[in-house]
């Protein structure tokens, strides 16, 4: 386990935890290899329902820059942090970000990766590339844009504009904005509810709407989200949902 990352799974909900308070969690190159294979780890875990992202005091004040300041176009190539940030992306159960304090750059765009993100009040939070002659390079210039419009993107990017939590819940770059002294107690919370929820119809769910996102025409859309649909049918949580909801009483998913 490296000293500057953590992962713990409890009661079926994993946290993975940035620990470099000296650093504002600043993410190195050698910290997100841990964390792909934390990745890894966490899909292959049939326990694991939820994933929860949360740092103490910061998200993550972004990529480490003095790390980065040194390299040749060959090695920021080899810095780059998409492959492992495709991966959250693609995870099949619930992803949540707790942000709070610094978020910039690739901690933003970690962020950016999860299904749900909520954020402190006092958060800062920001793709800042530009201030340091680069840009966003970890799928920032490409969920940010989907997530909040062009317009609001270019101004966060072009501008290397920084918002609050309160912003960022107003033009929907987050889901939910709580006082600060709330933010672990509130993302866990909705931990709780998805884990309440069929694995089976929430991953089908994330599969369709990545399908939406991705595929332009949407009549091809809506025959996948049709088939997927259709699919959940041979499972026992679809017969278990059902039936619950006809006798009246809380279904138990067996994510199966």
């Amino acid at each position: 386990m490296h000293e500057h990352i953590r992962l713990r799974i409890s009661e079926g909900i994993a946290t993975i935890s940035i620990t470099r308070p000296e650093a504002f969690n600043a993410l190195s190159r050698d910290i997100v290899d841990v964390l792909d294979g934390m990745v890894e780890e966490i899909e292959n875990n049939d326990n694991v329902s939820v994933l929860v992202f949360y740092s103490d005091q910061h998200f993550a004040a972004g990529a480490d820059i003095k790390q980065m300041s040194i390299c040749n176009p060959e090695e920021a190539r080899t810095f780059l942090f998409t492959d492992t940030y495709n991966k959250i992306a693609s995870l099949p159960m619930p992803t949540i970000a707790a942000i709070n304090g610094y978020t910039f750059g690739g901690g933003l765009e970690l962020a950016l990766c999860c299904d749900l993100r909520i954020a402190a009040k006092s958060a800062s939070i920001g793709l800042t590339e530009l201030n340091l002659g680069i840009m966003p390079g970890a799928g920032g210039t490409v969920r940010l844009p989907r997530l909040i419009g062009e317009a609001r993107a270019k101004e966060m990017i072009l501008l290397s504009k920084v918002i609050d939590g309160i912003e960022a819940e107003r033009i929907g770059l987050s889901n939910k904005v709580v006082e600060d002294d709330q933010l672990e107690a509130e993302v866990y919370k909705i931990a709780a509810k998805l884990q309440k929820k069929s694995l089976v119809s929430i991953k089908a769910a994330k599969a369709s709407i990545a399908n939406g996102l991705a595929e332009t025409d949407v009549i091809k859309a809506t025959h996948f989200e049709a088939d997927t649909w259709v699919e959940l049918f041979n499972s026992y949580d679809q017969k278990e949902g059902m039936k619950a909801f006809i006798e009246k009483r809380k279904p138990k998913f067996l994510n199966r």
